[in-house]
């Protein structure tokens, strides 16, 4: 039974799903995550969870570093943009920035960004800042420089389920008064892959529509106006199934079902697809894990200088490093995804060739 007073939007799911029946675990997680994101700020030891670049500036520093590395390397293209979506609070843009004008990059900076909490609060950081609802209203015919981390975690994500009559859509129901995982009705086995439709009844699998449609509208992008993209989140690169649905508030796990609109609902990212999708568009693409990439840009070195120029706080930056890029931190289980136009450079500190599998987390 419930230990918390329902929310505003789970009486309203209640309603929805009593009156027109189940409804796809796509739509529950969207308008969860619609409501939660547009209300308030969920970042820091306030907020419900912490990110990378909230834990150290050596983050969005060699973010920025690898974004001016390649736009160097370029030619120096004139009149880049800066683009970030979701930016939190600013943070990893501030540092970005900071990091690129050392190397004589000065772009402008658009935000793709829905909440206006959030919104008030990176135009308190990022003087001249223009935002954006979507990437479509991006300014076009100028090169692109994209940051995204931990992003395309929060978009909704499609749930297929095997059950004795076939695959069937994973929904949200009621069941003794409570909110319920149900199959669907209708037969789902024409949009499972060959190699799983033969999986034992229980079997989840997941797709996010909406990542890759927004991968392949940035790769599109970037083909035609130049520049690069760097997407950094929690994610695998091999074939999986199961359910990585999760719901954090407070910095505590809870049941996705505990409080729709007033938690933060991810789900794993499928970063062996989105790979795929900008191969399919032409561009060169990189796959590699969190800590490899931090550890190539030469995150030790930053580390080693900072502690120098503040002693008191070398133990600080040494955890920080430890947790951005320890296997059993942050460093396998996020991934980052280089993509970058056919006629540029590619990014540094990925590997070369063919993509190469990060250790599986």
């Amino acid at each position: 039974m419930r230990d918390r007073p329902e929310t505003d939007l789970a009486r309203t799911f209640r309603r929805l799903i009593d009156q027109h029946g189940p409804m796809p675990v796509l739509r529950y997680m969207g308008e969860s995550n619609a409501r939660y994101y547009t209300t308030r700020d969920p970042l820091g030891a306030a907020g419900d969870f912490t990110t990378a670049p909230e834990i150290s500036q050596m983050f969005g520093e060699m973010a920025g570093l690898w974004l001016a590395d390649i736009w160097v390397r370029a030619g120096r293209p004139a009149n880049p943009i800066y683009v970030e979506l979701g930016p939190g609070r600013g943070t990893l843009a501030k540092d970005a920035l900071r990091a690129m004008a050392s190397q004589g990059l000065r772009p402008d900076v658009h935000l793709v960004e829905g909440s206006e909490a959030l919104r008030k609060v990176q135009g308190g950081v990022l003087a001249g800042a223009q935002f954006h609802d979507t990437i479509d209203s991006v300014p076009d015919g100028r090169p692109i420089l994209l940051l995204a981390n931990e992003f395309l975690d929060a978009l909704p994500i499609r749930q297929l389920v095997m059950t004795e009559r076939g695959w069937r859509e994973r929904m949200v129901g009621i069941e003794g008064g409570e909110f319920a995982f149900v199959s669907g009705p209708n037969s789902m086995d024409d949009a499972v892959p060959e190699a799983q439709r033969a999986a034992p009844a229980g079997t989840v699998i997941e797709t996010c529509p909406g990542a890759a449609a927004l991968v392949e509208a940035v790769a599109r992008r970037i083909d035609v106006q130049g520049g690069a993209a760097l997407f950094i989140d929690y994610g695998h690169v091999d074939v999986r199934s199961g359910s990585t649905l999760q719901a954090v508030k407070s910095h505590e796990k809870l049941d996705v079902f505990d409080a729709p609109g007033e938690m933060d609902l991810t789900a794993h990212v499928d970063f062996a697809t989105l790979d795929t999708i900008a191969r399919r568009e032409g561009l060169a693409s990189s796959l590699t894990t969190q800590g490899a990439w931090l550890g190539a840009m030469g995150i030790a070195l930053r580390a080693k200088a900072l502690a120098k120029a503040s002693p008191s706080r070398a133990d600080e930056i040494e955890t920080a490093v430890e947790r951005l890029v320890q296997p059993d931190a942050m460093g396998e289980l996020f991934k980052c995804l280089a993509i970058t136009a056919r006629d540029w450079p590619r990014g540094a500190a990925f590997p070369e060739g063919e993509r190469r599998k990060p250790t599986a987390t």
